[in-house]
């Protein structure tokens, strides 16, 4: 059964419960990966996040706010069967109440910016973890704009963690991009039916 099948057949309530296990997943990476490659635990997940509000709007908010707009220019230019994902985010978004569409852009960049910019990238680097970063997306791999798209995100994200040190920008970063996005699909309906 293709990826897309499966997707179409369940329903909103098994997607989230994929999503939470695949991202519970992903943090008990980050713990146990930090538990055995940092030298000091604590101390290096300390030293990850600080609280630089310039740092947090110039290369947190400002970068989020670029992203968005590059996607939405591009989800309007190009054909849709570019961006198709599966009707995964449409399904994970739409209709979602706000709270949803928050925690879940909060749970997401939190995970995934502490697996792969705190552990992978601080331990082995800005490509390793941005090429890494890509491919567990990888529902995009047979999608060439989708994958170029996460690639160059993750390239991005990885750079500005690298500039700043800092998780929370790129947690910021990522958010910023989710949460608008989620917005996006959850009234994209209600603003162009109008």
């Amino acid at each position: 059964m293709k990826q897309s099948d499966y997707i179409k057949r369940m329903d909103i309530q098994e997607l989230r419960k994929q999503m939470f296990i695949s991202q519970f997943f992903l943090m008990v990476l980050s713990f146990v990966g930090s538990f055995l490659l940092f030298d000091s635990f604590l101390e290096q997940w300390q030293q990850l996040f600080h609280w630089n509000s310039k740092d947090i709007i110039f290369y947190g908010i400002l970068p989020g706010f670029i992203i968005v707009s590059i996607d939405l220019l591009l989800t309007y230019t190009l054909p849709a069967k570019y961006y198709d994902d599966d009707g995964i985010n449409e399904k994970l978004f739409a209709n979602q109440p706000i709270w949803f569409i928050i925690s879940i852009s909060f749970l997401v960049a939190v995970t995934e910016e502490m697996l792969f910019r705190g552990v992978i990238q601080s331990t082995y680097g800005y490509w390793v973890a941005s090429i890494l970063f890509a491919l567990i997306h990888f529902r995009y791999l047979k999608k060439p704009v989708l994958l170029v798209s996460i690639l160059l995100v993750s390239f991005y994200l990885g750079y500005l963690f690298h500039i700043t040190n800092n998780l929370a920008v790129t947690i910021t970063a990522h958010f910023i991009v989710d949460v608008l996005l989620g917005f996006f699909i959850r009234f994209k309906r209600e603003v162009w039916v109008r």
